[in-house]
């Protein structure tokens, strides 16, 4: 008899689901395979995702409510399930961002991680060679998800001009994520700005910064090192952290001429042309 491994479902959010899988599928009176056929999968991930050795995807889940008649359990448990996955520094300015009435950003060096296309943002996050590399990406996109609610967050982010040139993921990718931020120049509840390598020094030479504000807490203000995240409601540094943003929105050019800049640099450096060469990595 084969040997089945005990989940402790209170140990995290992937192990209660990979639990309650299990359990309803038996429930059910199916097997791994015999579920799978129903989902349009493979038994063998059934198993997997019941044991945490794979993170189930949305897709998956409302697959799973359909077959087992959950009433969306199984999809319900995805937010968790994939904010889990985040790095355990991060996940407290997650769930901050995720309650945010109003997000602002200044980014020197990447696309803020809302605003990244899903080829992009493999690209980032492979940089760190981490072991589970689509769980991190399926976190991300999950991130996402705030920005399609009936009522999402006042969101305004301001890019360094440098964001734009970086050529992160190759060609194509760059392509796909410029035209990305050219979207949200219809979105109601997200502005973009670029500020410019003509504005020289500016208030915030020393690296990105993410201020959060609320109906009813206090503002935050977050940054990253090397290797962790920092949040603070110290007022005093929220306060210079709004004067700086303050600066540096006036330093940037235009929403209009922001997007303007975009197309430009999608099509001159970016458009469709021969490629001589494949991209080196550094």
């Amino acid at each position: 008899m084969a040997n089945v491994q005990t989940l402790d479902p209170s140990a995290s959010p992937l192990n209660y689901y990979g639990w309650e899988l299990r359990r309803l599928r038996e429930a059910a009176g199916l097997n791994q395979a015999q579920l799978g056929e129903i989902i349009f999968c493979t038994g063998s991930l059934i198993g997997q995702i019941e044991t945490t050795k794979k993170v189930p995807t949305r897709d998956f889940s409302e697959r799973v409510d359909a077959a087992l008649g959950t009433d969306g359990t199984f999809s319900r448990l995805m937010g968790l399930v994939l904010r889990s996955q985040l790095p355990t520094w991060f996940q407290p300015y997650a769930e901050m961002e995720a309650k945010a009435a109003y997000i602002s950003t200044y980014q020197a060096q990447l696309v803020y991680g809302l605003l990244q296309t899903e080829g992009y943002a493999r690209a980032v996050l492979a940089t760190g060679m981490p072991d589970d590399l689509d769980g991190l990406l399926a976190a991300r996109m999950e991130r996402q998800r705030i920005l399609e609610r009936e009522r999402p967050p006042l969101a305004w982010a301001v890019l360094d001009e440098a964001v734009l040139h970086r050529p992160i993921g190759g060609h194509a990718v760059m392509r796909a994520q410029l035209a990305r931020l050219l979207d949200f120049t219809t979105h109601r509840w997200m502005r973009i700005q670029v500020l410019p390598f003509s504005a020289g020094e500016h208030s915030s030479l020393a690296g990105s910064f993410n201020l959060l504000r609320f109906d009813d807490d206090p503002d935050v203000v977050y940054t990253e090192d090397l290797i962790s995240g920092h949040m603070t409601a110290n007022p005093d540094t929220v306060r210079e952290a709004s004067l700086r943003y303050a600066h540096l929105q006036a330093a940037a050019l235009s929403v209009e001429d922001s997007a303007a800049l975009i197309a430009r640099v999608m099509e001159e450096r970016y458009g469709d042309r021969p490629r001589l060469e494949e991209r080196a990595v550094a």
